[in-house]
């Protein structure tokens, strides 16, 4: 949950800009910008940004996953090695 201190209102944004973006950027806390007293954006590093996208995507990943095994669309192991193996054969020919 986020401190008082990490929610601003909007004219905070408009006059601070450049202090806010410090502050983010130094601390890598995203900081959630209101409007009439209810939130409607953040304001995030770009480095904290990149590690959020990350992780979404992994959990992405799993998400498909979980659809897949529940589909029963999966193979054993020993032939997804060797489906990889050749997919690296593949690569390697075409360098």
């Amino acid at each position: 949950m986020s401190s008082k201190r990490d929610i601003k209102p909007i004219t905070y944004l408009k006059n601070k800009t450049a202090e806010l973006v410090l502050a983010v950027a130094e601390t890598g806390r995203p900081v959630t910008i209101t409007q009439n007293g209810t939130a409607k954006v953040v304001v995030m590093d770009v480095a904290t940004y990149d590690r959020w996208r990350a992780a979404l995507a992994i959990l992405k990943l799993a998400s498909h996953a979980e659809a897949d095994v529940a589909a029963g669309r999966t193979v054993s192991s020993d032939e997804a090695f060797r489906r990889a193996a050749r997919a690296v054969d593949r690569v390697r020919r075409n360098v």
